[in-house]
């Protein structure tokens, strides 16, 4: 049965709680959606105009956990500039899995020697993969495989917003990939529906990561039910 993880892209911590709330009991996994408004444009928990969210200090602090953390794990994908700088703080939330993205990564040979320089309690608890955009070039992937659980392919071009056109060259990352690392985990982040699903799971996808295809939809369970029959 493929993976279904819902996205959410919260502006503020009650938005988050929320749409935790909905899917609390029914799903392992949530994806959080982390933008600093500086890699992309658009700015979500815990970052905003006035600076960190205070329960964001509160979690760091210890004063508190993420929300609802007792029923659901979290996979923060990390569309900031800093994830690897302030890797330490992150993974304060207690993630289950941390998302680089490629484009923010800078220069590779040291974010290689990043991933083979951390420590082993943190790879033991968290699981950590790479974002790739519809155009970029795999070749850049390839070194750093062996350094990283899974791959999370974005179906659309503009990411940090939901609710964006699908990218068909996605199907061509996940088919070139699933050839090349036949046990390679493939996630895809962005654009999948129920008209896109099949083929993104008939190229060799592993994982859904799906916002505006549940939250916008009333009955958010049953569609995600149908989509794990997909």
């Amino acid at each position: 049965m493929i993976e279904i993880i819902p996205a959410i892209l919260s502006r503020d911590y009650e938005d988050l709680k929320n749409k935790i709330a909905l899917v609390r009991g029914f799903v392992p996994v949530v994806q959080v959606d982390i933008c600093d408004g500086k890699y992309e444009k658009n700015f979500t928990w815990p970052f905003g105009n006035s600076g960190f969210d205070a329960h964001f200090q509160k979690i760091l602090n210890e004063e508190e956990g993420m929300p609802f953390w007792e029923d659901v794990d979290f996979e923060l994908d990390l569309m900031v500039s800093d994830a690897v700088e302030n890797f330490d703080i992150y993974s304060k939330l207690g993630p289950r899995r941390i998302v680089f993205h490629l484009g923010a990564i800078g220069n590779l040979e040291e974010f290689k020697h990043f991933l083979e320089g951390m420590d082993n309690y943190i790879r033991d608890v968290i699981e950590i993969g790479i974002a790739v955009v519809p155009d970029e070039n795999l070749e850049k992937v390839s070194p750093l495989i062996n350094n990283v659980d899974f791959i999370q392919c974005m179906g659309i071009d503009k990411i940090g917003f939901q609710g964006q056109d699908f990218d068909k060259r996605v199907l061509g990352q996940i088919e070139k990939l699933r050839k090349d690392f036949p046990d390679l985990v493939i996630s895809v982040d962005g654009g999948v529906s129920f008209d896109t699903a099949p083929a993104l799971i008939s190229a060799g996808a592993s994982r859904l990561v799906i916002g505006s295809a549940i939250f916008n939809i009333d009955d958010i369970i049953g569609t995600i039910e149908e989509f794990r029959k997909l």
